[in-house]
């Protein structure tokens, strides 16, 4: 039991506010508010005094988020020494007594116990800074203590926001070499409690614990069978209530009126299976938290585009609805010209195709700006008498893409031709769509049902693996490791943790797990750039944030790719290797690296390197939209600017009011709202960071609601004339977006 004589928790608290918040007219706060002091409880007197405190921010006074922020702080204290038996002035237990009664409870996963020493624990119980927390603004803190923090099985909270940094570095570097371990912990542990960086949802969730899985979404690609469709929900719906967003390619299912078996209109196409995977993202929650998230993608040449995308609009025949699914559009070169040009589309039927033609249309696409293989084979379908086809002006699909936009935020937009040019992994494959929330592109492939057997009274499936994508994402807080100029540090940090997800990660799909051992794939990205543009008083409109996008983005692709290749000569390259354009060097010479003379980086010696030592991850880097993570870390989101300097954001207790991060007389002129900038500077921006980034980018479009339609196509236009791979939601002032939680990182 606690010392029943130590001074009573709500008088010690005050005193720490006073200690900490001098700077704050906090004595006058705290005696207007000690009338009401003696007659609540300790919660209510916690809710009381948070809700006064938050009541006093605006846009002249944001640090009232850290008074706050160190109320609920010492709140949490006084739970977690409650329901572990320490002093609550301690702030923080033992991490071994912690470890070992968490573990007991059945929360934690036995392998911390397994693999580090009671010695182990009680020296990286000495390296948490408990002082950290007070880098937390309220929101940041509320969020990470409501979605993130140990509890037991009743809701109470046993684990504090230091030692879920502690935990998660201690679980991803496990399996590193004793003698370096701890050290690598300490490492790991530094990045993520000074808010440098973040990991993903599932990983910030998840690691140490007995349950759940640590990698971000997926992407699947449907066979043309039933068989694989079927196979495919129960894959997904297995991902789904692990806390994966899931990505699923659709555009080899055959078309609304085709044959089956020879029978003519018989196939139902793509709306029944959309039907069925709604109802999955509808009935499988991850952990009773939230419905699953799914995003379905379509050829903008499949016969059934336009069932497609009146899919989520909120009118029309509900049967021809699915509003809980996210839709995309994979649109080729030659689609955005004809639209261009005013000209034809012409819509086909993919197995008439693969029927008539002997190939499938949606397996290649243009080597070339303005020519290959897509466009030929195109052109050789339309050329065939024998294939059916329905013409429809392109500009008038694309009308009715931009129309559901404006709507419901969707679809989003994949540019397939310029994403498979970028492929650094052609040599192995390609890649059909993105995932849920538009920033990972990596080979895709269905898996083949083979066959079954009964051998000694088992029924055995044979199945060939396809690529099931596995999306591993970290995100570096750009406001923070910019500033305090440690990216040369970070990077191969965060490299080697999400190198080391690939191996710890627990996935119930194998075909998923297969891939991502295959190609070891990550994704590091950023968050806070609206942030860091404000820090260094750069305009976001101004050739001086796109020169700042380019060099900055290139030296985070650099670093990034180093820490690959010095893990690679640690512990080899991953197994794809031979034959990508890591290998060829063509990375380099496509990016253009060995020609520029003004880079201050070593980029030939990075490629020699590279071709001796290998690479140990397929794809590396990918910008996720970071809306949880960047608000527990104190950002901006991902590479967007803010909707407004000051707003309220609404949780089931109370509206917790949040301010543009490090917003003051200085930075206020720098935030400007995302509805009031001129969307082109926005696009030159992510045109000079896209050239950097081997995948792809969460890239938002933010317009007023009466924006007009020609505005609107200009930035399509632009973006995809700007070598753009992927476009995520149309934000428009009068819609209302549903965010997509298992991509922050």
């Amino acid at each position: 039991m606690q010392n029943a004589t130590l001074t009573s928790w709500k008088y010690y608290t005050e005193e720490k506010l006073r200690e900490s918040f001098s700077a704050l007219p906090i004595q006058a706060f705290l005696e207007k508010r000690s009338d009401v002091k003696p007659t609540l409880s300790d919660e209510d007197w916690v809710n009381h005094l948070t809700l006064e405190a938050l009541a006093n921010i605006d846009e002249e006074n944001p640090e009232w988020t850290y008074a706050a922020s160190a109320i609920y702080s010492e709140w949490l204290y006084k739970q977690a020494a409650s329901n572990r038996n320490y002093n609550y002035q301690d702030k923080y237990g033992s991490l071994y007594e912690l470890i070992n009664e968490v573990t007991t409870i059945g929360i934690y996963n036995e392998a911390l116990l397994h693999t580090y020493s009671k010695e182990d624990m009680d020296y990286l119980g000495n390296v948490i800074c408990p002082e950290r927390d007070q880098l937390f603004t309220f929101i940041g803190l509320k969020t990470l203590a409501d979605r993130y923090l140990a509890k037991d099985y009743s809701k109470q909270i046993f684990e504090l926001p230091q030692e879920r940094f502690m935990i998660i570095a201690m679980t991803l570097m496990q399996d590193e070499p004793k003698n370096r371990r701890l050290k690598l912990v300490e490492d790991a542990y530094w990045a993520m409690s000074n808010l440098y960086m973040t990991v993903a949802t599932p990983t910030l969730a998840n690691a140490g614990k007995s349950y759940g899985q640590l990698s971000s979404c997926f992407i699947d690609t449907l066979d043309d069978s039933l068989q694989s469709i079927y196979d495919s929900n129960t894959d997904i719906a297995n991902l789904s209530k692990n806390g994966g967003g899931i990505g699923v390619y659709l555009g080899k299912i055959r078309s609304s009126g085709s044959m089956i078996k020879g029978f003519k209109g018989a196939s139902s196409g793509v709306m029944p299976w959309m039907k069925q995977l709604n109802n999955t993202a509808v009935s499988v929650d991850q952990l009773g938290q939230r419905k699953g998230a799914i995003c379905v993608y379509l050829d903008v040449w499949h016969k059934d585009i336009h069932t497609f995308l009146d899919a989520k609009l909120n009118n029309g025949d509900e049967r021809f609805r699915t509003h809980d699914l996210f839709t995309g559009v994979t649109l080729p070169d030659l689609f955005m010209k004809k639209v261009e040009a005013r000209e034809d589309w012409y819509l086909f039927d993919p197995h008439e195709v693969r029927t008539v033609m002997g190939y499938s249309l949606e397996d290649y696409y243009d080597e070339e700006k303005g020519r290959g293989s897509f466009r030929d084979k195109y052109e050789a379908c339309l050329a065939n008498p024998n294939l059916s086809k329905e013409k429809v002006p392109a500009i008038d699909i694309m009308k009715i893409i931009m129309k559901g936009q404006l709507e419901t935020g969707g679809p989003f937009l994949f540019y397939r031709d310029e994403v498979n040019r970028q492929n650094v992994n052609k040599h192995t494959g390609m890649i059909y769509c993105s995932n849920l929330c538009t920033e990972i592109m990596q080979n895709q492939s269905p898996t083949k049902f083979l066959g079954q057997e009964t051998k000694d009274g088992k029924i055995l499936i044979t199945k060939e693996p396809g690529d099931f994508v596995v999306c591993n994402l970290s995100s570096i807080n750009l406001g923070r490791a910019v500033t305090n100029e440690v990216l040369e540090e970070l990077i191969p940090i965060q490299v080697r943790m999400l190198d080391n997800v690939i191996d710890l990660n627990n996935i119930p799909v194998p075909q998923a797990d297969y891939t991502n051992k295959r190609y070891r794939a990550i994704g590091l990205g950023t968050f806070g750039w609206h942030h860091l543009l404000a820090l260094k008083r750069v305009k976001w409109e101004s050739n001086e944030a796109v020169r700042y996008a380019d060099s900055l983005y290139e030296t985070i692709a650099y670093l990034t790719i180093q820490a690959s290749v010095n893990l690679a000569k640690e512990k080899g390259a991953y197994p794809l290797y031979e034959g990508s354009e890591w290998q060829t060097g063509k990375y380099f010479e496509r990016k253009g690296y060995m020609d520029d003379k003004t880079s201050d980086l070593d980029w030939d010696q990075l490629k020699q390197e590279t071709k001796e030592h290998g690479i140990r991850n397929s794809y590396l880097m990918a910008v996720a939209p970071n809306s949880s993570t960047s608000l527990i870390a104190g950002s901006s989101a991902s590479i967007d600017p803010i909707f407004r300097k000051f707003y309220s954001e609404e949780k089931k207790d109370f509206k917790i009011p949040v301010t543009a991060p490090d917003l003051n007389a200085e930075t206020t002129w720098y935030y400007k709202s995302a509805y009031l900038l001129d969307q082109r500077w926005s696009v030159r921006q992510n045109a000079a960071r896209q050239k950097h980034i081997d995948q792809g980018i969460s890239f938002n479009i933010y317009v007023p609601n009466g924006v007009q339609a020609r505005e609107l196509l200009e930035i399509h236009l632009q973006a995809w004339k700007s070598g753009f791979k992927t476009t995520y939601y149309l934000r428009s002032t009068s819609s209302e977006i549903d965010e997509c939680e298992s991509c922050s990182s």
